[in-house]
């Protein structure tokens, strides 16, 4: 009986070989990668049934990768395995078109239980994911806004929805150059010291933005169900 076979992507050896080591009797493992570029490369060459996929990876996030290897391979499942025990960041991940979400310190148990759901065209979120994001976080990313421009509020946003640098460049009729310049100053503003700080930054945002739509929209109800009694 043939082997599903599956792609590692992450950035320490160690997690590599590890998973190779434990996964290896009962999947092959097709092939490994050890940053963005690597990781679009074996995609494009390699037949697999499943990629892992972490999220934070030198050249790009996995998130920023997530929507060109769904061109790339439109067939191939992936299923995040990262750090981030965040529902934000997992909810952002099946939308860029992740099929399941397991954090690395999650028993083997659980990721193999991921990968026989997706390969039978399930979706695994872990059960250990928080129910909501931190409220506080939300609130202080929120308040962080107050000092980026108008123009930062909007790459914040497109960062936000997992746009890379050049689909925002493109979007916003900017140079590539441009681009990280504001970059380089949102995370200078805001105190951020990693472009990773910055994902999360601007998903925390995004869901705080969601939450007080959220809350409009119940008031609105709320007062329209009063009129109504009247």
């Amino acid at each position: 009986m043939t082997r599903p076979r599956l792609i590692i992507a992450d950035d320490h050896h160690l997690m590599v070989e590890a998973l190779r080591s434990a996964l290896g009797a009962h999947y092959e493992i097709a092939a490994v990668a050890y940053d963005a570029n690597e990781v679009l490369s074996t995609v494009a060459r390699t037949r697999a049934d499943c990629l892992l996929l972490d999220l934070s990876l030198p050249g790009q996030n996995g998130l920023e990768l997530l929507p060109v290897i769904e061109k790339i391979a439109p067939d191939l499942p992936v299923i995040v395995v990262t750090m981030h025990l965040d529902r934000a960041v997992a909810e952002t991940a099946m939308q860029a078109g992740a099929r399941g979400f397991v954090p690395k310190d999650s028993g083997l148990e659980e990721l193999e239980a991921a990968i026989t759901t997706v390969l039978e065209g399930g979706v695994h979120i872990s059960p250990r994911l928080p129910a909501v994001t931190n409220r506080i976080a939300l609130r202080a990313a929120h308040a962080g806004l107050a000092q980026l421009t108008p123009r930062q509020h909007e790459i914040v946003r497109l960062i936000a929805e997992g746009r890379t640098s050049p689909e925002i460049a493109k979007w916003l009729g900017l140079s590539q150059r441009t681009v990280a310049f504001h970059r380089t100053n949102i995370r200078t503003k805001l105190g951020i010291d990693s472009e990773r700080g910055l994902l999360r930054f601007a998903l925390l945002t995004r869901m705080s933005d969601d939450g007080a739509a959220d809350g409009e929209t119940d008031a609105a109800d709320a007062e329209t169900d009063d009129e109504q009694d009247g």
